[in-house]
């Protein structure tokens, strides 16, 4: 289907009458990893939410069958919503499943459950008529293009997060009407500092912040990173709405403004998304004793025109033709690697072995070995391996992994 047909399926699955739920497919979703489990997860309050009559507790298993349109693959099944609840109901089962799932997918047939679609934006549009079942409709975005068309009306979407369009309890954009009880990272009006309210903070602002609350420093590397990437989030989403809601709760007096500062907060996530994970990396460098500018480099120009995120030594290193070329790194950051890790084949000309970090929760088999014979090795969380298809777990590298790799690195050219 070409791209202008995506975005009239958006124009009419977001008409009123039709609510949202946005991800990005894991491995446990599809059945990339294996899972007994496979059908993409939908929280149980959300499904509770659309399909009242599976919120029955008293009845075991209770269920509801609804048509699901696959309209990116011209594919329609009848599924099933089901709430596990053995929990509530056999004595013997004090830890017993209390989950939703949806079901009766067709296996490996469907798009949703293809391995090839792990790391896929997928947009799940619920219609609820008057006294009848919902039906929903699909979409599983194939290629960047068509998530970039997505994310530019609803935001990013980060591998491991969902979003509900437009959100249940009113306010904007993804913003909640309400200060959600504080977690950790939430901060207090009183905790935002005033210049952060006259100019919205930078990406590393906000991570600072971050370090400041969650310190880690007994942590690995790759835990430190996951739980400061939920902190940073947390932050953002706090001054974001000391500074947007107020305007978005007095109203707009024209069309045209309503639309500037709803482009504005989106773009201001894209922008975040983009460089938030990039700029955590770097910051754990730097703690694990890596010395910018001996050690690594941020952001170098490696030949015209290209510049990776980082190299390893140094872009003097890199350019000294007597340097041992095996003793280079360059490391890109992606948070999403499903299409965008060919963009770093190209990068450092001189490095054929190209490390990726990202966040995305598993990839398939095919595509791994793709990426392996194009030379890229994935950098990976250990706390995400789980996500990943079990033949390909023992060829990952964690965080921690790549840098004690680069902190053995002679940094003489002989």
């Amino acid at each position: 289907m070409a791209v202008g047909e995506l975005v009239e399926w958006l124009e009419e699955h977001g008409a009123p009458g039709f609510t949202w739920y946005v991800k990005r497919l894991s491995g446990n979703d599809t059945l990339a990893n294996g899972s007994h489990q496979a059908g993409p997860y939908i929280p149980r309050d959300f499904l509770f939410e659309i399909f009242p009559a599976l919120n029955r507790r008293e009845v075991k298993n209770p269920d509801v069958r609804f048509n699901l349109y696959l309209d990116s693959h011209s594919d329609h099944r009848e599924v099933r919503a089901i709430w596990y609840n053995n929990r509530f109901h056999d004595t013997a089962a004090a830890r017993g499943r209390d989950e939703t799932r949806v079901t009766g997918f067709g296996g490996g047939a469907s798009a949703l459950l293809d391995p090839e679609s792990t790391g896929a934006l997928a947009v799940f549009a619920f219609s609820r008529p008057p006294a009848e079942i919902a039906d929903c409709h699909v979409w599983v975005c194939r290629h960047e293009t068509e998530e970039e068309i997505v994310e530019d009306r609803v935001g990013p979407v980060e591998p491991g997060k969902y979003l509900i369009w437009p959100p249940a309890q009113g306010g904007l954009f993804g913003l909640p009407a309400q200060t959600p009880v504080r977690t950790s990272c939430w901060l207090d009006d009183a905790e935002i500092p005033a210049e952060w309210r006259v100019c919205f903070p930078s990406g590393a602002d906000i991570i600072r912040r971050a370090v400041e609350l969650r310190p880690d420093t007994a942590l690995d590397p790759d835990r430190r990173l996951l739980r400061r990437r939920e902190c940073e989030f947390e932050i953002f989403r706090s001054v974001e709405q000391a500074i947007e809601l107020p305007h978005i709760t007095a109203g707009f007096t024209t069309i045209d403004a309503f639309i500037t500062r709803a482009q504005t907060i989106l773009q201001r996530r894209k922008a975040r998304s983009g460089h938030s994970l990039e700029l955590h990396a770097r910051a754990i460098f730097v703690e694990e004793r890596l010395v910018e500018g001996t050690h690594f480099v941020h952001q170098p120009e490696s030949e015209p025109g290209k510049r990776p995120d980082f190299l390893f030594p140094s872009a003097a290193a890199y350019h000294d033709g007597s340097f041992p070329r095996e003793r280079l790194r360059m490391l890109a950051v992606k948070t999403t690697c499903r299409d965008r890790w060919r963009q770093i084949l190209n990068e450092a000309d001189h490095i054929p072995a190209k490390h990726l970090l990202t966040l995305q929760e598993g990839v398939s088999e095919s595509q791994f070995r793709e990426m392996t014979q194009a030379g890229v090795q994935l950098v990976v969380p250990a706390g995400l391996f789980e996500k990943f298809p079990k033949p390909v777990q023992p060829h990952l590298q964690t965080l921690e992994s790549f840098i004690s790799d680069v902190r053995l690195l002679p940094l003489g050219a002989r």
